[in-house]
């Protein structure tokens, strides 16, 4: 299965079921016959920004974000606005560091903008490393993510 179809399978699963745990949530796609593992739901609810939120019954549940953008560009500007520590260029290579769980969406939310400046994102748990096509489209990028950080 897709990773596009196993997210909004997820998301229907959330937002029909309280799942309180990645645990509960792996053994409900696998009841359906999509088999996961936990580290792959790991990945989907920080790329999705899941977030706990009060369950009727007391306790946590998964839900979606409060607040969804529908431009890519205004999600990573309110992102990078978030938690953006430190952005260093050096020829063709972009490396931001970021509040730890927000690398996997800054790396994604890179790619989704399909600028033709960008070769390929890699991000970990607290750093994205953007590698560009050229030096100038680096200083381009720095500029662009420095103003995107900058807006509310």
């Amino acid at each position: 299965m897709k990773k596009a179809d196993r997210q909004k399978k997820i998301r229907e699963i959330i937002t029909d079921n309280s799942i309180e745990r990645q645990e509960d949530l792996v053994k409900r796609l696998n009841d359906l016959g999509l088999q996961v593992t936990q580290a792959t739901i790991s990945r989907d609810i920080k790329e999705m920004q899941l977030v706990k939120i009060p369950a009727e019954g007391g306790g946590y549940r998964y839900g979606l974000p409060a607040r969804q953008h529908n431009d890519d560009a205004g999600q990573l500007g309110t992102t990078l606005h978030d938690s953006l520590l430190e952005l260093k260029q050096d020829d063709r290579f972009l490396a931001l560091a970021v509040r730890p769980g927000n690398g996997p969406v800054v790396a994604t939310l890179i790619r989704r903008l399909k600028d033709e400046a960008v070769f390929t994102t890699i991000g970990d748990d607290s750093n994205v490393l953007v590698v560009c096509t050229s030096a100038g489209a680096a200083e381009h990028l720095e500029d662009r993510f420095n103003e995107l950080a900058q807006r509310e």
